[in-house]
């Protein structure tokens, strides 16, 4: 994810203030320099995405247990939707949930991270990410 441009975003969908700020530092501590928005919601991302103003993220790190819409509703609905379904969509939850995890999988999610309590390890959750998404090959859009 090392990178400056504009077409490889990062969307945040995190309801948690320190969870999203673990992000934010974990990117930063990594060098990750791609421009990372940040929503509370599904219903927030949605609203994001549709505004063709917004830079399309190439991925999102989505929450599961949030207010309003939750992460598995989320990802139904981007699912649903051929203009965003190929985006992929990797869950970073605190659920241990076998159904969560499965469900998940079902809907389309490239892959599923529990977040972990303690900062070094969120640190390393995510730069698990950002080496499997370094050296995936994404489709063009």
């Amino acid at each position: 994810m090392v990178s400056i441009d504009n077409d490889r975003a990062i969307l945040l969908i995190e309801d948690d203030d320190i969870d999203a700020m673990s992000v934010k530092r974990s990117l930063k501590e990594l060098k990750v320099n791609n421009p990372l928005f940040h929503v509370e919601n599904g219903e927030e991302a949605l609203e994001y995405l549709a505004d063709p103003k917004n830079i399309r993220p190439a991925i999102i790190l989505l929450d599961i247990n949030m207010p309003r819409m939750n992460g598995l509703e989320f990802l139904r609905a981007i699912k649903q939707d051929p203009d965003l379904k190929k985006i992929p969509i990797v869950m970073l939850t605190t659920s241990h949930e076998e159904y969560d995890k499965s469900e998940s999988f079902s809907l389309g999610a490239a892959g599923f991270m529990v977040k972990p309590v303690e900062y070094r390890h969120f640190v390393e959750v995510i730069r698990t990410i950002n080496l499997y998404w370094t050296l995936s090959e994404l489709p063009d859009r």
